[in-house]
């Protein structure tokens, strides 16, 4: 059983970072459903290109982008 500091923090068992290839200085994903917690390691460019198939309804240009987002913070 571990126990939940003041700060929130839990300590993960070695064993599961082990296992799981969790090291220190990784990043996770802490999410939530039906009342459990689910603890996902972040893999950096495990999500690289799932979205590429994906083609906008117009082109729009760095610049006209930059403008734009300009333009929201006014």
């Amino acid at each position: 059983m571990h126990k939940v500091s003041a700060k929130r923090q839990v300590t993960l068992p070695k064993e599961l970072c082990d296992r799981t290839g969790i090291l220190p200085g990784d990043y996770v994903e802490i999410f939530e459903y039906n009342g459990q917690l689910a603890v996902i390691k972040k893999c950096r460019g495990a999500s690289r290109g799932s979205l590429k198939h994906l083609k906008p309804l117009h082109p729009i240009s760095d610049a006209a982008s930059r403008q734009d987002a300009l333009d929201d913070r006014r």
